[in-house]
């Protein structure tokens, strides 16, 4: 009989790209070159300089914040001229057809079925232990339109295809190779109850009936998703989903989103998902300042990989009940505090 291993925190992976400029590489400073935004010049690592202008920016007053160094050439605000993302047509067909949603009155059914086997099911064990819980979709068809058309923009806007699932792709890392009995110190088996409700809830996507978020976009942060109504505590927000690669595939990526699938006891043999090229609405969820005081406070979503039929997943759940309109927050950096944040909101 298998036996559940202490949860695994995830760690969002961000590898750095090398810095631009450096204050001990060539003997050259930074004493000439100052930030538009603060007048500084001090941080002479993070300073970086538009490739038509010449002026200079810190990583960290950029808005939304730069984690690091872009490779290849890099233009200011000013010489770009960023405008609001286009908003994706808010009409039915354009929008079934973007995610690829299918309408059936049996998979309806079904899905009532489960329902109701759930609650039975629920009742019965809730004294042993608390059970997640499939998101509640907006009962208002126009609204869940709104609600998908606004990840359609940030999907758009970042030249992502949208996916649902994790995808394997020629010349990355094959489906085989996700198995979590390779992670170091094993991995929390999700229970079988719980595979149920997250096949609800990746069936309910499937219809249309997204979970209950919009993706804004936020002059200071970026995208980023909040509530659009209440959610309780232990429900599944998402799965974090993407291209699965090896990680030492990736140990140059320029990509900020890179996920922890596996943690290998070999490392030649750790996974991650990097979501770039197809994702969900997991990629726009933004993360808490591990340096700040106030940063775990905004924290109401956790990120833990399961063990789900012998393959690695990455659920995004909710760790305290969530207002509407609240923003979704979650730590990027697990056990090797790797990723960047000291400059986050």
């Amino acid at each position: 009989m298998a036996v559940a291993k202490p949860t695994t925190m995830v760690l969002r992976r961000r590898t750095r790209a090398p810095k631009r400029y450096s204050e001990d590489e060539d003997g050259w400073g930074c004493d000439d070159v100052y930030c538009e935004r603060c007048g500084s010049g001090d941080f002479g690592s993070k300073l970086l300089l538009c490739d038509k202008c010449d002026k200079g920016y810190h990583l960290f007053c950029l808005r939304p914040i730069l984690v690091s160094v872009p490779k290849g050439s890099w233009f200011c605000p000013s010489c770009t001229n960023i405008k609001q993302p286009q908003l994706f047509p808010l009409v039915q067909t354009k929008i079934v057809d973007f995610f690829r949603i299918r309408r059936s009155s049996e998979s309806m059914e079904n899905q009532s079925n489960i329902k109701k086997r759930k609650r039975a099911c629920s009742l019965a064990v809730s004294k042993r232990k608390r059970k997640l819980l499939a998101y509640n979709p907006t009962e208002d068809p126009q609204r869940r339109l709104e609600q998908m058309a606004s990840l359609a923009t940030a999907l758009k806007a970042s030249g992502t295809e949208y996916s649902d699932g994790l995808t394997y792709r020629p010349g990355m890392a094959l489906r085989s190779a996700n198995c979590a009995a390779l992670e170091k110190g094993g991995m929390q088996i999700l229970p079988k109850e719980d595979i149920e409700t997250l096949n609800l809830c990746k069936k309910m996507m499937e219809k249309g009936e997204c979970p209950p978020l919009m993706v804004v976009f936020d002059p200071v942060e970026g995208f980023t998703v909040q509530a659009d109504r209440y959610i309780k505590d232990l429900t599944i927000i998402t799965e974090y989903v993407g291209d699965v690669d090896y990680l030492k595939n990736r140990e140059n990526d320029d990509g900020d989103s890179m996920m922890t699938l596996l943690h290998a006891s070999n490392p030649s043999k750790s996974l991650v998902i990097c979501p770039d090229k197809r994702s969900n609405i997991a990629r726009f969820v933004n993360g808490i300042n591990n340096f700040s005081p106030d940063g775990r406070k905004k924290q109401n979503v956790k990120c833990v990989r399961y063990d789900v039929n012998g393959e690695c997943r990455v659920l995004l759940i909710a760790n305290r009940d969530i207002r509407k309109g609240e923003r979704l927050y979650y730590d990027y950096n697990g056990y090797e505090h790797e990723y960047p944040t000291e400059h986050f909101v």
